[in-house]
């Protein structure tokens, strides 16, 4: 099958590129890099001709409320349009677990408008929400930063490996639409406060991070269970102790 990898060259994409190659498929990576560009429809239409499957991956480059909104829903807007016009047979797209339940969440809601976006579309779908990446720790921690201490809650989280996330969104795209969700996150439950503080531990980082139930999360208040999958979620193989060996 012929499968355009919207975020191709991305933490996500390019795993998900090499897989889908190695398993005989054609899989082109699509980015500004390579002439595609979602939010102004440069070249979408073009890289669209005679796929056979549709997979977003991409992120948008602001965090900010606007921004990420104004990403979203102009470049899967884009992406819509395109696929229905090359007659794509499938639309695979990664979002995060938990993205209806914290509308206070600006990159939240703009998922949310995405997943709608694509639904709502007619066409056939998939939709992998994810679970947050080990490899976003260091970001995370980041951006809790104040005066060189992180302040995080320990709000639930089930963190992923991005390895993992990629072999399951190649399978999705692979396969039959899956017509709705399907939850994915790592075997082991934290607080997001012990998450981050285990990750900087074992890298050496001096920063202390102090448990505070009022931090927020990209502006949302977490409780124990706003970022983890639901019963019928799968769960990934790679523990956070696996991980941080390799």
């Amino acid at each position: 099958m012929r499968i355009v990898v919207i975020g191709g060259t991305g933490l996500i994409g390019s795993k998900v590129v090499a897989r889908l190659g190695e398993q005989g498929h054609d899989a082109v990576p699509a980015s500004p890099a390579s002439g595609v560009d979602t939010l102004t429809g440069e070249g979408v239409k073009e890289v669209l001709q005679g796929a056979d499957v549709l997979v977003d991956v991409s992120n948008s480059p602001s965090f900010a409320d606007d921004d990420v909104l104004r990403f979203f829903r102009t470049a899967t807007t884009n992406l819509v349009e395109a696929a229905r016009s090359a007659g794509v047979g499938h639309y695979v797209a990664l979002s995060v677990v938990g993205a209806d339940r914290l509308p206070e969440s600006g990159y939240l809601r703009a998922k949310v408008v995405q997943e709608r976006l694509i639904t709502e579309s007619g066409l056939r779908h998939s939709l992998v929400r994810a679970t947050q990446f080990f490899e976003f720790a260091g970001s995370i921690a980041d951006a809790a930063t104040e005066d060189g201490t992180v302040r995080l809650s320990g709000g639930g989280v089930q963190p992923i490996a991005a390895e993992d996330v990629a072999h399951v969104v190649s399978r999705t795209a692979a396969g039959d639409p899956l017509g709705g969700l399907l939850e994915i996150a790592g075997p082991e439950a934290f607080g997001l406060d012990e998450w981050i503080r285990t990750v900087l531990r074992a890298r050496g980082d001096a920063r202390q991070v102090v448990t505070d139930p009022r931090a927020r999360y990209f502006g949302a208040l977490l409780g124990p269970d706003s970022l983890r999958p639901g019963p019928g979620g799968e769960l990934a193989p790679t523990s956070l102790a696996e991980w941080l060996t390799r």
